[in-house]
């Protein structure tokens, strides 16, 4: 049994959740909200990395949980007036953003998952989650496939590793559209402000989006600023963000890049390269936290009429398993 690591159940206000220590490094993992991993810590330096919410904000939290930690989006963001048609099959889902009309967000973010495994290695303390769709689960209502979403939580010397993985246990291919709503604190250092904070983040061209913030197909121009965001950094509250990016690793990672000129670190956020686009929100540009967003797939997709790979539609086969391992870590 390491001494360095620990993983143990206790509660987050008043939340069942999973806790992980390692050296400086503590999380915690919501098992019923989502699986949400709602906190990363660095404790020797007073670092708090995601944007957690209070204990009086909890049920507001509970209540709409897609703006702190790292929420499951399963499939991600808006789908034109809640359906569309993929592989011959129609899909229906909730319209439950009414002032575009659409359905935002999927269903997994706000469900119950279940506790696979926790423990302790030599290396590394980890939690494993589960959620299982067949016909007796509510969600297969709007997805009626047969399916888990595995998520695997780690800690080590070498920061937060997130795996996640979709396996298809039906009989027919069902679509693989995924990302994370991840709500990075900016700043995360305790007596920094927002600003001594900058972020690149890996994007490649912009998806223009129409009044109801659904992609047209079409790519729009990038300002000063945006070009910016890819090399040399800028604010996180530059300007209001709710856009949407093709993704372009660079020196082969696709990744958000965050970093404290007054505390002297960067927190990366490594996504791997699975994520063909990257959403980012920033709450109006308000002083806090933004949500760099890495995506599977684009915005309303199957709607979409662009070929399969440029726009990240995934088909899982039966049988099929799809994953992706992401990391945060700080470098200094």
């Amino acid at each position: 049994m390491s001494t360095q690591g620990q993983a143990f159940e206790q509660l987050f206000h008043q939340e069942p959740a999973v806790w992980l220590k390692w050296g400086a490094y503590e999380a915690a993992v919501l098992p019923k909200v989502g699986a949400n991993l709602i906190a990363f810590r660095d404790t020797t330096n007073n670092y708090t990395f995601l944007r957690e919410p209070a204990a009086d904000e909890m049920e507001s939290f509970k209540a709409n949980p897609g703006i702190h930690g790292i929420p499951v989006l399963f499939p991600p963001n808006r789908y034109e007036d809640g359906t569309f048609t993929w592989n011959g099959r129609t899909y229906q889902f909730p319209v439950n953003e009414a002032k575009t009309g659409n359905h935002l967000h999927g269903f997994f973010h706000t469900a119950e998952w279940s506790v696979e495994d926790f423990g302790v290695t030599k290396t590394e303390s980890y939690v494993a989650l589960n959620i299982s769709i067949d016909e007796n689960h509510p969600i297969y209502t709007y997805l009626p496939h047969k399916f888990s979403i595995k998520l695997r939580y780690s800690l080590s010397d070498l920061g937060l590793q997130q795996n996640v993985l979709v396996h298809n246990e039906g009989t027919d291919a069902m679509p693989c559209m995924l990302a994370f709503h991840t709500a990075i604190n900016a700043p995360f250092a305790p007596n920094s402000t927002v600003d001594d904070c900058r972020f690149t983040l890996t994007t490649g061209k912009r998806w223009e989006l129409n009044e109801r913030m659904l992609p047209t197909g079409n790519f729009q121009p990038l300002s000063a600023e945006e070009e910016a965001m890819k090399t040399t950094g800028l604010s996180p509250i530059w300007e209001s963000m709710d856009n949407h990016y093709t993704s372009e690793p660079q020196n082969g990672r696709n990744a958000m890049e965050l970093t404290d000129s007054r505390a002297g670190v960067t927190l990366v956020y490594d996504v791997g390269t699975a994520y063909k686009q990257w959403m980012i929100w920033n709450n109006g540009a308000t002083p806090g936290f933004f949500c760099p967003e890495p995506q599977l797939n684009l915005v309303n997709a199957p709607n979409v009429n662009l070929p399969a790979d440029q726009i990240g539609l995934v088909s899982l086969e039966p049988g099929g398993i799809w994953e992706e391992t992401s990391r945060l870590y700080v470098r200094s």
